[in-house]
């Protein structure tokens, strides 16, 4: 099921954005926009805009593919999120590193400090398709090239991931430099990330 763009709200919506009718949003990012909590680098980035729905059901999952073929400077990134404040949310997208290759990741943030898994993949992919999937205050973000095969990139809690939550899509550029990133083929419902064997069947 597509999800209606009316039920969705911006946190920081951006300066220039789009969505038509066809189910496609557009973002043109802002230099210097970004999502980190305190690890590591010590500082707090916290104004990259986030396009989300709001929802209470404990068990979902949501697709969409992104495109990002304008992404031509470091760190610029596109993807999926569940943002519930500055200091708790996840988020899964691919980050331009440079000619060569780029950072396939997620980020997970709870009580202020944030965490970065990645794998190097090559630069020239400008495509990717997210599942984001609900388990209650569990989460599991899976990536695909075709929209069909999807592999695991990640499982997190959220601790703060209790009753209604808001998921969707963001995209922002951490240093000097702007790009379009554009999101497709939304589709809300029914979780497809499985109760694990000897676990209780779902219960909404």
């Amino acid at each position: 099921m597509q999800p209606d763009f009316v039920k969705f709200a911006w946190t920081r919506e951006p300066k220039n954005w789009k969505a038509s009718p066809d189910g496609t949003l557009e973002i043109t990012t802002v230099p210097h926009t970004d999502l980190w909590q305190r690890t590591y680098y010590h500082f707090r980035n916290d104004n990259a805009p986030c396009f989300q729905m709001a929802t209470d059901r404990k068990f979902f999952s949501f697709t969409v593919k992104t495109s990002f073929r304008d992404a031509h400077h470091r760190f610029d990134q596109c993807g999926v999120i569940v943002y519930l404040d500055s200091e708790n949310w996840i988020k899964g997208s691919i980050e331009y590193e440079n000619e060569e290759f780029q950072h396939l990741g997620s980020v997970v943030t709870n009580g202020g400090y944030s965490d970065w898994a990645t794998t190097n993949i090559k630069a020239d992919v400008k495509e990717m398709w997210y599942r984001l999937s609900r388990r209650e205050d569990d989460f599991k973000i899976e990536c695909s090239k075709d929209g069909v095969n999807f592999e695991q990139m990640r499982i997190a809690h959220l601790t703060k991931a209790t009753g209604e939550i808001r998921f969707g899509v963001y995209a922002c550029s951490p240093e000097d430099s702007s790009f379009k990133a554009v999101f497709s083929d939304f589709d809300f419902g029914e979780c497809r990330w499985l109760a694990h064997d000897g676990q209780q069947p779902d219960e909404e």
